[in-house]
């Protein structure tokens, strides 16, 4: 693949700097799909950009009329332009994204357009996990998250009844944890517990040896059971104590329980939705490059798996198959799971098809 080349420039004043800076960039970079970085005097890459059209992206730069542009300000502390070509927009948008993840610039960062109005269900890790409800994935201690789905406020009291329903515990994550089942030799005062919850039952109490380990991991798994889809326990528990509370006369209470039970059959449906999203997103997919250079690339739930030249030769086309049936071969995780590490893949590319909904007609099922 051809690369744009890099440039540094002297500093005699920021003024000549970026005089140098435009008329270099004007001259060389050509109007076709790549990825760009600023990079400041001491190296570090302050900002990733992406465009279609590479020179008329970047001389944009140049045209801020207000200091405070976000143009302008980043041009005031860069010292140097890379870029690199892409085959396409397609291409170029995913090449950005595993820049921004790899360097994570501070301007990327900080000019962020907010995607969060997505939320997610994470599972923390360590002893007595716990649920937890976050705009975006941190990596730093969670295992896997759930989702993304919309309505954070919705998603939020969804899983405050699934952890009810399940006794998991909502307390802060450096609380110590002492399950009944464990052995501590000293214990200087008795134990009591940290919240309400324990004491009305809401939590199995695993920071006062309320449960054992395999109890509470037990409702762990039914949680993340309800989580995939292939378990409805917690629905049907809320739905025997409404029943119950019915047929008892305890209205009032029939009523909480019936917000509560519609609260979690909410969540399920936006399961439902988020399974069906994620699954649909599996197929080859064709891209017209620039100057022919075409790609073939192999989606499977979200994230693309493989990326070759599309083939042309019989020889080609069987290597292609054989890697189609290596990657779409196996058996695909099920339910609403997504690894950390794929979560902003799975957004970009479901941004992407929804911003050009044509492009689906490229996309080949799998048979």
């Amino acid at each position: 693949m051809p690369r744009g080349r890099a440039y540094r420039f002297k500093e005699p004043t920021s003024d000549e700097q970026l005089a140098t800076m435009r008329s270099v960039v004007r001259a060389s970079a050509e109007n076709r799909p790549g990825v760009y970085r600023m990079l400041a005097d001491d190296g570090e890459i302050v900002y990733v950009g992406k465009s279609k059209q590479i020179r008329s992206r970047l001389m944009s730069y140049f045209r801020c009329a207000y200091p405070e542009d976000k143009g302008a300000r980043i041009l005031r502390e860069a010292t140097r332009i890379e870029w690199d070509y892409q085959p396409s927009e397609f291409a170029a948008l995913l090449h950005e994204l595993r820049l921004i993840k790899k360097y994570r610039p501070r301007f990327n960062v900080a000019m962020k357009r907010d995607v969060r109005h997505y939320s997610f269900i994470k599972l923390t890790r360590g002893t007595a996990p716990k649920l937890h409800v976050v705009r975006g994935p941190s990596g730093d201690d969670a295992t896997i998250y759930y989702g993304p789905f919309l309505g954070a406020q919705r998603v939020t009291d969804a899983v405050r009844e699934l952890s009810d329903v399940l006794s998991l515990r909502d307390c802060r994550s450096d609380i110590p944890m002492f399950f009944s089942d464990q052995r501590e030799l000293f214990q200087l005062t008795p134990r009591t517990p940290g919240c309400i919850r324990h004491e009305i039952k809401r939590c199995l109490g695993p920071c006062v040896g309320g449960c054992s380990a395999d109890e509470y991991n037990h409702q762990i798994a039914l949680a993340r059971a309800f989580l995939d889809g292939s378990s409805s326990i917690p629905i049907d528990t809320l739905r025997t104590a409404m029943e119950a509370a019915s047929e008892a006369l305890q209205f009032e209470r029939a009523a909480v329980l019936r917000d509560k039970l519609s609260r979690l059959e909410a969540l399920r449906e936006q399961f439902n939705r988020l399974r069906f999203a994620v699954e649909s997103l599996s197929f080859v997919y064709d891209v017209p490059g620039y100057d022919g250079n075409d790609r073939t690339y192999l989606v499977r739930r979200g994230i693309v798996r493989a990326e070759v030249n599309t083939p042309k030769t019989r020889s080609e086309k069987s290597a292609l198959r054989r890697l189609v049936d290596d990657i779409f071969g196996g058996t695909a995780p099920v339910g609403a799971s997504i690894p950390t590490h794929e979560i902003d893949e799975l957004l970009l590319l479901s941004s992407w098809f929804r911003k050009y909904p044509d492009e689906m007609e490229r996309a080949k099922k799998v048979a």
